[in-house]
């Protein structure tokens, strides 16, 4: 049984010290990790008046003996490390034995504890500097630790926190992180005597769909992955769950929640082609490696990390992440057996996760979301059910053809695919489809956008960029410094599969482009290219804004709006949408399909009412 001691003075010039108990919230992250090091099950939280007036923690773990009270609030005492080397290979969530020292001396602090061999609990308070001695109390086991009027003797201190409202909701995202961190830990919490959460001990994607909603469990795709003697696990909600700011993003590492500018770069990079603008994913995941492989001991709050290969760690979190969002409509299989244990902790186990459309949120979740799209904010159930049958009544009509895809499909007695069989064109924007499960809507645009964007990185990354040469070359005026670029840039422009010609001093010629693009506007396709190397420079275009680049190629060379297409022609760009990676967002992030299922046609109609 692990004994809290001083530390020696050589390891207490290692730590980075200086924990600082800025808010209510500080302290109560301090004091949940030293409830989850206890090895407690079961951790209660009561606060007052947004944590100010009292944080009250009860649980059920070893407890401490009445001999190490006092040095549990101490500077420097603590069970978790004793040499230089544990300090190396921490796997605790605390190891400074600072926390408590640190809340006791700006707080009138009660501790009580009981050791489960002990015949009664022990209690010692301390107010400020002044620490009383131990005294008989009652507890069945474990500990309770009351901090009452934080900041009493630092009232400039107190002064800067914010009203009640705000402190409390900082305690909130505390106590929800250590509830994610411990699905296996049963979790209470309550303010001003109202409880707010309750926890129940579960499995990671029931404490997932607790804390965050059932929205985002609905968005989530899980995530299991190992190499090299780590794993990395979790759910990442798939693009459309995108979100304004970074609040739905946790990280641990080996349990610990962390914010690591190098984890959240491979994360960003991972989402880049299906991230919308300036918003944000959403993700919870838990990097488990070998705890000598990472120093913790890096600040004082304990969220910044360092990695001995970081830059492999960053691979292997790029690709893994962006190997699950390249392909969610796959049927994804979790392992069954765990990695290599390597925290010597168990591993959260995941139910069989069911095939892709069962899950997707562009379904039930955001068909809302879809008619508002369509038919504006203040769209009413009415306007959608005659928009819908109009539109459905409108291409069954034009589109005669259509008619016998139903009839086929029940004569080959076999499941339509995942985007189901084109029916016909929505105002020339969407094409509508029938599947197994109702009507599919789809951005044309947006989708022949992703699979032209996809062919040309991959094209690209082969080195096999398929080239088109033009019958009637595309001549336009250029200025000096459009014909400078292509002067000197003449392989460059080859290797994207481009053929320019000088002509004269005000004109250029284009002889050739990549197959893909061979129906854009070549002129305008042309300029844009230039006008890219221009601002970036040449080695930037085809390194770093590559992809940037190949994106506004491929949004050229995507089909238009109002361009009318056959069934034939629709039923090709959905069974290519269906083979493309990340084929659900375009390369701006928007979703490029949603599916409206016949319970849901069937309540807008009141079918069966």
């Amino acid at each position: 049984m692990a004994t809290i001691k001083p530390l020696p003075e050589l390891l207490i010039n290692q730590i980075a010290a200086g924990e600082v108990v800025e808010r209510p919230a500080s302290a109560l992250k301090e004091l949940l990790e030293n409830s989850v090091d206890a090895a407690a099950n079961k951790i209660s939280v009561q606060l007052l008046q947004g944590g100010v007036k009292q944080i009250r923690i009860t649980d059920n773990g070893d407890g401490i003996t009445k001999d190490e009270l006092e040095l549990a609030l101490t500077r420097h005492s603590t069970s978790k490390i004793y040499t230089l080397e544990d300090l190396h290979k921490i796997v605790s969530l605390g190891f400074r034995g600072e926390a408590l020292a640190s809340i006791a001396a700006v707080s009138h602090l009660l501790l009580t504890s009981r050791k489960t061999d002990s015949s009664h609990a022990w209690q010692i308070r301390a107010d400020g500097d002044a620490v009383s001695q131990p005294e008989p109390a009652a507890l069945d086991t474990g500990t309770i630790i009351e901090v009452n009027d934080l900041y009493f003797n630092i009232p400039a201190r107190r002064k800067f926190l914010k009203t009640e409202a705000t402190e409390f909701a900082r305690c909130d995202a505390v106590f929800k992180c250590a509830a994610l961190a411990q699905p296996a830990i049963e979790f209470t919490l309550q303010h001003n005597g109202k409880t707010r959460h309750q926890y129940h001990a579960e499995t990671l994607s029931q404490r997932v769909e607790s804390v965050l909603g059932t929205e985002f469990s609905k968005a989530a795709i899980p995530v299991d992955e190992q190499s090299a003697g780590i794993r990395l696990y979790g759910v990442v909600a798939l693009p459309a769950y995108t979100r304004a700011s970074r609040d739905t993003q946790y990280f641990f590492v080996n349990n610990r929640f962390v914010r690591d500018k190098l984890i959240i770069h491979a994360l960003r990079e991972a989402y880049r082609d299906v991230l919308h603008l300036d918003r944000h994913p959403s993700f919870v995941l838990f990097l488990e490696i070998n705890p000598e492989a990472v120093d913790v001991n890096v600040h004082p709050t304990k969220t910044e990390v360092r990695f001995h290969d970081a830059r492999a760690l960053h691979q292997f979190i790029f690709h893994t992440i962006n190997k699950a969002l390249a392909s969610p409509h796959q049927d994804i299989e979790l392992k069954q057996q765990p990695a290599a244990d390597i925290t010597n902790k168990p591993l959260p186990q995941y139910p069989q996760h069911p095939k892709y459309h069962a899950n997707k949120p562009s379904h039930a979740a955001q068909s809302s979301a879809f008619y508002q799209t369509l038919f504006g904010e203040q769209a009413d159930s009415r306007q959608v059910q005659t928009a819908v049958s109009d539109a459905v009544q409108s291409t069954v009509t034009k589109h005669t053809e259509a008619a016998p895809v139903e009839q086929a499909m029940r004569e080959e007695n076999q499941c339509a695919p995942m985007l189901g069989y084109a029916l016909g064109q929505l105002h020339g924007v969407y094409i509508l489809a029938m599947n197994d499960h109702g009507l599919v809507v789809v951005d044309m645009h947006a989708a022949h956008e992703r699979i032209r964007y996809e062919k040309l990185k991959t094209a690209m990354d082969n080195n096999a960029m398929a080239v088109q040469s033009l019958l009637i070359p595309a001549t336009f005026n250029a200025d000096s410094l459009d014909v400078i670029t292509v002067e000197e840039n003449l392989e460059v422009l080859q290797q994207l599969g481009f053929e320019f010609a000088v002509l004269s001093p005000t004109t250029l010629a284009v002889r050739a482009v990549p197959a893909e693009l061979k129906h854009a506007d070549i002129v305008k396709l042309a300029q844009d290219l230039l006008s890219e190397i221009r601002e970036y420079g040449v080695s930037k275009v085809i390194t770093n804004q590559r992809n940037e680049l190949l994106a506004t190629l491929a949004c050229h060379g995507a089909v238009r709006a109002n361009r009318k297409l056959s069934i034939e022609e629709m039923n090709a760009l959905l069974r290519d949408m269906e083979k493309t990676e990340r084929a659900d967002q375009c390369n701006h992030g928007r979703p490029t399909w949603f599916e409206i299922s016949m319970t849901e046609l069937d309540n807008m109609f009141m079918r069966g009412k």
